[in-house]
């Protein structure tokens, strides 16, 4: 078995402990219902919680200048669900987290909902400056005041950059850059540059489907395609989608991926994580996967997504380490919500099915003390 040194869990801890005490994160007026800060019942010494208050889907994974920048639904001001704002966090080993000021906050065109990130290596969208490639992060805005309406149109999809490192961040003046086209759950938009046809590729989870946009520079948006009908598992909404290409082991193929996360019926029951595997050629997803496959078969792993740009060409995920059935009952009450370990995403072929493998990080590594056999 393996002993984890207690000293290496502590420094992680102290790491995100000084970020949330900088008055980075945690506002001095609250620090008295927190005593101490990361050392309440339940609260994880190795997986990521925030500082304070409510966590959901991991947002906007993207490496950039030696960041794992890792961004999440937060609502900065309850331990429950409320006005969704983009939280966010770096770290250099993906061990060690440090909290950074909220990055996005819900503005007149509604709360920040899910969304990607990405690298603009060609500087594509023009923001870019003194040769520095900008950040971009893609977000749904969802207008709260339509939906308690009864109106239909209350998700669309935007555009914020950054030319500092992901420290502070711009809104588009366009947005939203996609309007929505009359679905009700229209969101989580999760991009990719496909080098083919040097297009931007965005994911956007669209009811029970999940439809394909291209664009040359993130700004302007058209639409290509959807993929969903009759395929994989419809017993709740579709919802933070991921497409992305991966080598099959120990092989030269390429193949693509697809991540759905939905809402119920998973393996267990509640919400998980089922994935596609197949073709893309610029504008059409295809899959002649006949079988529902499932990324987990535990409770505990939802609105999975993989990091854009990590170094080596690793395809690494990370998820919300709660179900929907109880993430609001969580015994908690100073933070609510934590992610699972990240992890190193491969695929296998075996005769005719491709299937996705999954392991930790080697980083975590750094935690092992010495092994007693």
């Amino acid at each position: 078995m393996v002993i984890l040194n207690r000293n290496a869990i502590m420094i992680g801890a102290a790491l995100i402990l000084l970020g949330g005490c900088s008055g980075k994160q945690v506002r001095k007026t609250d620090m008295a219902e927190f005593v101490p800060l990361y050392q309440e019942s339940f609260r994880p010494q190795v997986h990521f919680s925030p500082a304070q208050h409510w966590m959901n889907d991991p947002n906007g994974m993207v490496y950039y200048a030696g960041e794992y920048h890792l961004f999440y639904q937060h609502n900065p001001d309850a331990s429950v669900w409320g006005p969704m704002h983009w939280g966010h966090a770096v770290s250099r080993d993906l061990v060690h987290w440090e909290h950074l000021p909220i990055a996005l906050y819900p503005d007149s065109l509604g709360y920040i909902f899910s969304g990607s990130a990405v690298v603009d290596w060609k500087n594509t969208s023009g923001f870019g400056k003194e040769g520095e490639p900008p950040l971009i992060a893609f977000f749904t805005y969802h207008d709260k005041a339509a939906e308690e309406a009864g109106k239909t149109n209350v998700e669309s999809q935007a555009v914020a950059y950054s030319t500092d490192r992901g420290r502070t961040w711009t809104k588009f003046g366009g947005n939203p850059v996609i309007q929505n086209p009359g679905i009700r759950d229209f969101r989580d938009p999760k991009v990719v540059w496909h080098e083919p046809t040097r297009r931007w590729i965005m994911a956007i989870a669209a009811g029970q489907e999940v439809s394909l946009y291209t664009s040359p520079d993130c700004k302007d948006w058209s639409y290509a395609s959807s993929f969903g009908q009759g395929k994989g598992s419809h017993d709740g909404t579709w919802e933070c989608p991921d497409l992305f290409p991966i080598r099959v082991n120990g092989s030269d193929e390429t193949k693509w991926v697809l991540l759905v996360n939905v809402g119920s019926g998973g393996p267990f029951g509640g919400s998980a994580t089922q994935y596609f595997v197949g073709d893309f050629d610029g504008k059409f997803f295809t899959s002649s996967q006949e079988k529902t496959l499932w990324s987990d078969y535990g409770f505990d792993d939802y609105a999975c997504v993989t990091w854009s740009d990590a170094p080596d060409q690793r395809r690494i995920a990370i998820g919300w380490m709660t179900n929907l059935m109880y993430s609001n009952d969580q015994p908690t009450e100073a933070w609510r919500g934590s992610l699972t370990f990240p992890r190193e995403i491969g695929l296998d072929k075996v005769q005719d099915l491709y299937l996705l493998t999954s392991a930790p990080v080697k980083e975590l590594d750094l935690l092992k003390g010495k092994s007693v056999h």
